[in-house]
């Protein structure tokens, strides 16, 4: 049987061409038609069946049990992965899987959040940029740094909202703190940021009070739900905390941003979407190897879908950018970084936990780049009682200096 396998997966990779040479368990060599780009080292047999009927999340996560070794460049290791499996990733079932059990209760959310940024604050910062930004940055120039490209994206956001001395903001999923510490520093407003991870929470406190922010910003532990509505706030950024929000719950969310929404305010919701109208998941295995590894509990929804959640709650969409292009190249950035610092991110996490985010960003940034992912900047306002939403007539205010 084995014979059988090995034979079969030998045939395939010769059919297509592919620049990959195989090794396995035992010794035995499969060579490809032409020299090799990349190596995998097969551990266990009970890889094989995988390799004939492969799928993109099973490839990944035999590479995260270790069952298999790759060795190559990160981009060419995707790509082949999804020419070997033979499926496009936009291919997703409607709900392949019953994940009602999600529920995204307080209790699920907070357990899910810890489970992913609570990984190590020191092997974020590996890989991450110096004001240790988890989303996509914003390059202006194709040669811009990490660094310079997150401090751009902070500041498109602030422009964006229109930041003024002495509003109230507020950052759901504030993240290490960046854009609070950027908006109280820069725009003068009286930043608030709440987030799950209790990490987040303490780096961004100790953030705080090493800039003499206290006075204009804080952070606290808490659920998006039980923010207080006694006191609105002139402007909301949600950067990257859709996705976490659970399709069941969006109602909910965009119910309550309008409700913490003065007047004539203006929120900001930055998130990635699916590009396909009707699809629940990323298919090709790629959906159920993130929620079982990476984000417990993550939803996508289309734009269009986000558009018409916050519509029904009353906001009034007046700016929508996506961004798709500058999150593949922030994506393969931090690959290239965690790379990079490998022996560090070893002693810092282990092997599985480096794999998982190697292959998991590196995966990230081939379905950003073939159009499978997108990332939507959505400005929205909460009109007047006359109508009126105070923007300018025309987009120059975002780039003007």
């Amino acid at each position: 049987m084995e014979t059988q396998l090995i034979s079969r997966f030998e045939r395939r990779i010769r059919e297509l061409g592919l620049p990959l040479g195989i090794r396995l368990w035992n010794g035995t060599a499969v060579a490809p038609a032409v020299p090799p780009r990349v190596s995998i080292a097969v551990r266990s047999p009970r890889v094989l069946a995988s390799l004939v009927n492969p799928s993109m999340g099973k490839l990944a996560r035999h590479y995260v049990e270790q069952e298999l070794d790759v060795e190559g460049d990160a981009r060419d290791i995707v790509r082949m992965a999804e020419e070997l499996s033979g499926a496009q990733a936009t291919a997703g079932s409607k709900v392949s899987r019953i994940r009602n059990w999600i529920g995204h209760s307080r209790r699920f959310d907070r357990k899910a959040i810890r489970h992913h940024y609570d990984v190590s604050d020191d092997f974020y910062g590996l890989w991450l940029d110096q004001r240790r930004i988890y989303s996509c940055a914003y390059f202006r120039r194709a040669d811009d740094s990490l660094d310079i490209a997150q401090e751009q994206k902070l500041d498109l956001i602030c422009r964006k909202l229109r930041l003024a001395p002495g509003e109230r903001f507020l950052d759901v999923g504030c993240g290490w703190g960046a854009l609070v510490l950027w908006a109280a520093q820069r725009y003068k407003v009286r930043a608030t940021g709440i987030t799950l991870s209790q990490n987040q929470y303490d780096y961004a406190c100790a953030r705080i009070r090493a800039e003499g922010l206290e006075g204009l910003c804080d952070v606290q532990l808490l659920d998006y739900r039980d923010v207080a509505e006694n006191e609105p706030f002139d402007k909301i950024a949600s950067i990257g905390m859709l996705e976490h929000v659970g399709r069941t719950n969006l109602p909910l969310y965009f119910g309550k941003l309008f409700r913490l929404l003065k007047p004539g305010g203006l929120v900001m919701n930055h998130g990635i979407t699916l590009n396909v109208l009707g699809q629940d998941e990323l298919g090709s295995g790629i959906g159920e190897f993130i929620d079982d590894y990476v984000f417990p509990g993550g939803e996508l929804v289309h734009v269009s879908q986000l558009i018409a959640e916050m519509s029904a709650h009353g906001m009034e969409c007046r700016d929508v950018e996506s961004l798709r292009p500058h999150y593949a190249k922030t994506l393969w950035q931090w690959v290239e970084r965690l790379e990079a610092n490998r022996e560090a991110a070893l002693a810092a996490v282990g092997e599985k936990v480096f794999r998982i985010w190697r292959i998991y960003m590196a995966g990230s940034a081939h379905s950003f780049e073939r159009g499978w992912l997108s990332v939507f900047q959505v400005l929205a306002g909460r009109p007047h009682a006359d109508g009126t939403v105070p923007l300018p007539l025309a987009r120059d205010y975002i780039y003007e200096k």
